[in-house]
């Protein structure tokens, strides 16, 4: 079985905090985020910290994806990690980041379970990413 696996670690700045702060908004949109990158959804479990803040994984087939979030600073810190080559996990954080109304990303990909004989490394590519917020939510 092949190791390699794509992980996607996402800062995602400006988010509206009236959805960040939101545990069933959050569940649906990373729910639906899923699917749009053609992974096919296992389970979920969210949870809302008080007085703010949502912390939650949506389990695929395909590995998770995973978030916290500050809706006072308006940021979410995402994880999309993903194992074979079927689906688009770059289609899911650009959903999610467009359904937060996010204006600013920073992303880094680590490309893990890279084997070099017996050992397992990894690779790592980062970007950033000015957003325009859409009308969508």
């Amino acid at each position: 079985m092949d190791t390699t696996g794509s992980h996607y670690i996402v800062e995602a700045s400006g988010c509206n905090p009236d959805v960040i702060g939101d545990a069933t908004k959050i569940r649906h949109i990373l729910t639906q985020a899923a699917k749009a990158g053609h992974m096919e959804v296992k389970s979920s479990y969210f949870y809302r910290f008080m007085p703010m803040g949502v912390s939650g994984v949506v389990i695929v087939a395909e590995s998770h994806i995973s978030i916290h979030t500050w809706p006072e600073n308006r940021y979410a810190a995402i994880d999309v990690y993903v194992c074979g080559s079927e689906s688009n996990p770059e289609k899911v954080i650009d959903y999610i980041l467009d359904a937060f109304g996010s204006t600013h990303a920073h992303v880094s990909e680590v490309q893990r379970g890279i084997r070099d004989e017996e050992i397992y490394t990894h690779v790592i590519l980062t970007w950033e990413e000015d957003l325009k917020p859409s009308s969508k939510i």
